[in-house]
């Protein structure tokens, strides 16, 4: 994907291009694999490239990277508002900026990669996310590129290739959509898209349609716990992956699943 975007920003100052590229990556993987902190993050890295890009074509410089600017959403009025030194498409002075505003606030506000967000994150604010950032991308591509919005918007659904989810929420159920895995990475993977809290047994043996509940906990849990790969709670009848099976799960399912 970054090799692709990199030639269709090209004119884009390199320092300004490459972060831009990185973020909206690292964006798109985060909301693919369901990591909402990863998202938000890339969300948050994402703006403060593009508002340098939008300074560099208002005002001619940019802030330094490494340097913070202080209150984003003042600094796109500042652009919006601001006399250009030359000749500036009326996206990257007017529209763009007011998107990095919304950008912004949503990913501070909603508690998306930020600690003390006012909601918690859902689908529907991820996608909210996904979708802003896909314009602003768009956008930027159809300005330095000289495309259609529309042709901006093809090549970024191209780079963007929307695989099918490994898990699916459905009816307060989670199932694993990839075929020929066994209860054990099944297990493994419904775990890692909820490795920020407990989930009860009976759940988790539910979601993997394993036949026995008590054949399910010697030949999967335990196995799992004794390895490290997972911690089982006997007492509250829970389990929580470790960090050594989230490790497990993204060297060798997810990536496998990336081939």
């Amino acid at each position: 994907m970054s090799t692709t975007l990199d030639l269709a920003l090209v004119k884009v100052p390199a320092q300004i291009r490459k972060r831009l590229i990185e973020s909206y990556v690292e964006l798109k993987r985060g909301l693919i694999e369901g990591r909402l902190d990863l998202a938000g993050m890339s969300a948050g890295k994402l703006c403060e490239a593009v508002i340098r890009l939008c300074q560099e074509r208002v005002f001619g410089s940019y802030t330094a990277f490494g340097t913070k600017i202080p209150n984003l959403p003042d600094e796109c009025r500042r652009i919006i508002t601001g006399t250009a030194v030359a000749a500036v498409s009326d996206s990257e002075k007017l529209i763009v900026p007011r998107a990095l505003v919304f950008l912004y606030t949503m990913r501070n506000k909603r508690g998306i990669g930020h600690i003390g967000g006012d909601v918690d994150p859902n689908a529907v604010d991820s996608s909210v996310i996904g979708s802003v950032a896909d314009w602003i991308v768009c956008e930027l591509i159809r300005v330095h590129h000289g495309m259609s919005l529309e042709e901006a918007q093809d090549l970024v659904d191209a780079l963007s290739t929307r695989r099918v989810p490994d898990v699916w929420d459905v009816a307060g159920k989670k199932r694993v959509l990839r075929a020929g895995l066994s209860a054990r990475d099944e297990s493994l993977l419904l775990l890692y898209s909820t490795r920020d809290s407990a989930v009860l047994t009976e759940d988790l043996v539910d979601w993997v349609e394993y036949s026995s509940l008590s054949m399910f906990q010697i030949k999967v849990l335990a196995k799992l716990h004794q390895e490290r790969m997972i911690e089982w709670d006997k007492v509250t009848d829970t389990v929580v992956l470790s960090p050594k099976g989230v490790a497990d799960v993204e060297a060798r399912l997810i990536s496998t699943a990336r081939q």
